[in-house]
């Protein structure tokens, strides 16, 4: 099989394909996959844009770019789609993957089996914890950061995961641009400098679960049994109008007094 480093398909940007549409053609290829699974052989493009969450239009549009039309009245072939997305993904060649901080996240996706499926091979895990250094996880031995240029290279690693914590994640992210990677999934809560030709991804849990949380408060708002009208607030009184003890130069002039 191909290594991702050696061997680059046209990419999507060197097709005109909109990252738009590059975005949503992982949805499409897990319904796909659910749909191969069950050994559906075809599928109308309602049917297949409701399982990914998209409109039929959208998804029309979409495949359009890749040059797949569907069969009037048959549908898309369900096969030859997971094929043809998974070639434009560049899924179907090996990609190996180097993950950056093995704590708590860093192991859980070192053991996530999701990788491996899709194509993605973790070659290495690696981390800055001396103490950490020669522990297995999820089959593989962790190696320290010292070697990271090491183990990019023996790999021809082009993809790097960092699960570091935030301070980190600019050095790390420094280090694996140098040593050729360029492409980067950034589990870090913080954002990264990357020089022009190098793809990042960010992953930040918080903030989708912040996002939610709006959208939970703004729902809690509209649930909420509406207040009885109150009366607006009274009007001031009147101001009260007197005379002037001494006269002006003009004579008794109105003088306007609160009450």
């Amino acid at each position: 099989m191909a290594t991702g480093r050696n061997h680059r398909p046209a990419t999507s940007r060197s097709r005109g394909i909109p990252e738009a549409t590059v975005a949503r053609l992982p949805l499409y290829l897990r319904a796909l996959t659910a749909l191969s699974e069950r050994s559906v052989p075809t599928v109308s493009s309602e049917e297949l844009a409701a399982a990914a969450g998209v409109n039929s239009a959208k998804l029309r549009k979409d495949f359009s770019y890749l040059g797949s039309y569907g069969t009037r009245g048959v549908g898309y072939d369900v096969e030859y789609l997971v094929y043809q997305i998974s070639r434009e993904l560049g899924l179907t060649q090996d990609w190996p993957v180097v993950i950056v901080g093995i704590g708590n996240l860093g192991a859980a996706l070192a053991n996530y089996g999701g990788f491996a499926s899709r194509g993605f091979r973790v070659a290495a895990l690696i981390d800055a914890d001396p103490t950490l250094a020669g522990r297995t996880v999820a089959g593989i031995q962790v190696q320290h950061t010292d070697g990271l240029e090491q183990i990019i290279a023996d790999n021809g690693v082009s993809i790097g995961v960092i699960a570091t914590p935030a301070g980190s994640a600019q050095q790390v992210c420094d280090r694996l641009v140098a040593a050729g990677v360029t492409s980067i999934l950034n589990f870090a809560p913080t954002v990264l400098s990357v020089p022009e030709g190098v793809d990042v991804r960010k992953v930040d849990l918080s903030i989708e679960l912040q996002i939610l949380a709006f959208h939970e408060q703004r729902k809690a708002g509209e649930e909420a049994p509406e207040e009885e009208e109150t009366a607006p607030p009274a009007a001031p009184p009147a101001a009260a109008v007197t005379k002037r003890s001494e006269p002006g130069p003009d004579g008794d002039v109105p003088a306007v007094m609160p009450a």
